[in-house]
């Protein structure tokens, strides 16, 4: 009768193995559900999350079996004894991860911190504040002109503008802006593929029947209109096809003369908002605006040549020189790659008039002059600390907010360039210690501050190939093992050496440019083309510019048959004899990897 009464939670009790079995049936069901859902919905929005959502169902699944495993463990868990063990145990746990996360927080930025006092003792400059340009008057900035003031806020609209002109949006109650620099040397109504031009790199010269063509072919109706008019003025019989291409672009006169006013401002600044957040959004309209401006003034220049108006043609080649200086001071490295490819739209009109003789003495010592001030050495160095500093401030934003990292994801590829990155989000992101993003700020601006940033030597206008090859072997030891530590320098290594052999072909092309200027003043003068480029300096040219990869003289020989080669030994630092090439496609681009690069005219 005294006999003391137990309780059940106290006894031991064993997980029966049928709880085993249910989990196991379970989680196979969920786990096979899930893969024939993502095989039957192949338009699934969450398709690209489909390991989550494997885990998701499994774990959802299991929920349900939690109740079996409770009854198991209840025993267990109502023990008091049991119960201040789990708590001090808990206690212990969080203790060890607050340690971790302070151990892993505090190596982090005295890394960092290390690193950056390091290198600014040397000058470098790891923040936006170092590399902003400096502010101008606005009566003498060209970026502030009016027709760049009503392009860019059409182009924004109000909210989007604000950053760049502040309040209010509205001139003396005027809110309907109209983008005039909306040029375009092709047709919206895009039925039909618009000719190519010529393409200097392949001695090809522009052939302009075919754009005659293009622009006197009646327009297509589309939609819901019936009708549909012709966008760019033409003649009621065809005319050459130079006046007609100059009559199809007449168009924009009025839009280019308003940029050849403002382009006599001293100066240019357009006003980006440096301090964007996340910074890698920051908004520049200017970009697409000024290269288009670009193609169609390499059109007009070549239909003005082919026109006998060699005046009108140096006119717009100056101006197209004037808008690739308008964007030279912003430290974004995409806004120096499109000025290198507006280098190359308005070098056709430049080589078409020396492989044509069009151009006088006086217009080649006047192109020669402007393309002088270009100085894309420097131009580089500017960009590789641009995108360091954005790239810190890039970093201290995902710090603040780690669940952005998903949102990034996108724009990092594996140096296959066949597969996208995904990067945590959410709870799993902001489960990230802040040290971590410390460590891979440091991983990812060293090899650019020994390596790729050096590559460039300024005061030589050199650039190394040798120096690029090393920096890209650093990088791959250095993320041989992917971690937490160095997992953005590993998703960046696919691209890290390509900017540096584009800049170096593009100040290649201005040195061979100016040469083949200074040829023909020879020419001119002489009659034919020298032996050698000793006979340049110093009547015809100064100084000849140099190779920029070696530094040595360029690579020039008189042909048989009056012509002349000239040409850089190229990425490879090779003399292939001239050798130009290209690669595979329908419309192959020059290799810059190998061969040389090369200037020389068609055979007549």
């Amino acid at each position: 009768m005294n006999e003391e009464r137990k309780s059940i939670w106290t006894k031991p009790r064993k997980m029966p193995s049928s709880v085993i079995g249910w989990l196991v049936v379970a989680t196979g069901i969920a786990f096979l559900a899930s893969l024939l859902a993502l095989l039957l919905f192949d338009h699934w929005p969450w398709r690209q999350d489909w390991p989550l959502v494997i885990i998701g169902t499994v774990g959802g699944a299991s929920i349900a079996l939690l109740y079996f495993f409770l009854r198991w463990l209840g025993g267990w868990l109502f023990c008091w004894r049991n119960v201040k063990r789990l708590i001090f145990g808990l206690a212990c746990a969080g203790t060890v991860i607050a340690l971790f996360y302070a151990e892993e927080d505090w190596r982090g930025w005295h890394a960092w911190q290390q690193f950056k006092q390091q290198w600014e003792a040397r000058g470098e400059k790891f923040d936006m504040a170092g590399v902003t340009p400096p502010a101008v008057p606005a009566d003498q900035n060209f970026a502030l002109a009016p027709i760049w003031v009503e392009s860019v806020k059409a182009t924004l609209g109000p909210e989007r503008s604000r950053p760049w002109f502040g309040e209010p949006f509205a001139e003396n109650g005027r809110t309907n802006f109209t983008d005039r620099l909306a040029m375009a040397i092709t047709r919206t109504d895009n039925w039909k593929d618009e000719p190519t031009n010529g393409d200097w790199a392949k001695a090809t010269i522009t052939d302009l029947g075919p754009w005659q063509a293009y622009y006197r072919e009646p327009a297509r109706p589309s939609g819901k209109s019936a009708t549909a008019t012709n966008e760019f003025p033409i003649s009621t019989q065809p005319q050459s096809p130079a006046a007609d291409v100059l009559l199809a672009l007449s168009r924009y006169d009025s839009a280019i003369e308003d940029l050849r006013l403002a382009s006599q401002r001293p100066y240019s600044r357009f006003p980006l908002n440096y301090d964007y957040e996340p910074p890698s959004a920051i908004l520049l309209p200017q970009l697409a605006m000024l290269k288009r401006c670009t193609q169609v003034l390499q059109l007009r220049a070549t239909a003005e040549l082919q026109n006998n108006q060699a005046e009108k043609a140096l006119a717009d080649v100056n101006l197209s020189l004037r808008l690739l200086a308008a964007s030279g001071s912003e430290p974004t490295l995409i806004s120096h790659l499109v000025r290198l490819a507006m280098l190359q739209i308005l070098l056709q009109p430049v080589w078409e008039g020396c492989a044509q003789h069009q151009w006088s003495d006086f217009q080649l010592a006047a192109l020669e002059a402007e393309l002088a001030k270009i100085d894309f050495a420097a131009d580089y160095a500017l960009a590789m600390r641009g995108e360091m500093a954005f790239q810190n401030s890039e970093t201290d934003w995902l710090r603040l907010h780690p669940e952005e990292l998903r949102n990034i994801s996108g724009e990092f590829q594996w140096a296959d360039g066949q597969r996208n990155i995904e990067l945590p989000g959410g709870l799993i992101a902001r489960l990230i210690p802040a040290g971590w993003f410390y460590q891979n700020q440091l991983r990812c601006d060293r090899p650019r501050l020994e390596f790729f940033l050096p590559a460039a030597e300024v005061s030589q206008g050199t650039f190394s190939p040798d120096m690029i090859r090393r920096g890209n072997a650093a990088v791959a030891a250095d993320v041989r093992l992917a971690g937490p530590y160095n997992l953005l320098e590993w998703l960046e290594q696919a691209w890290l050496d390509k900017p540096a052999k584009q800049f170096a072909y593009g100040q290649a092309s201005v040195n061979l440019a100016r040469t083949a200027l200074a040829l023909e003043i020879h020419r001119l003068a002489r009659g034919e083309y020298p032996d050698s480029l000793d006979a340049l300096a110093p009547q015809f040219n100064a100084a000849v510019p140099h190779d920029v990869i070696g530094g040595k003289p360029l690579k020039y020989r008189r042909e048989p048959d009056g012509r002349f080669i000239l040409y850089s030994i190229g990425w490879n630092e090779t003399d292939d004899g001239g050798v130009r090439v290209f690669g595979n496609g329908t419309t192959p681009a020059l290799d810059l990897s190998q061969g040389d690069w090369v200037w020389q005219y068609p055979k007549k």
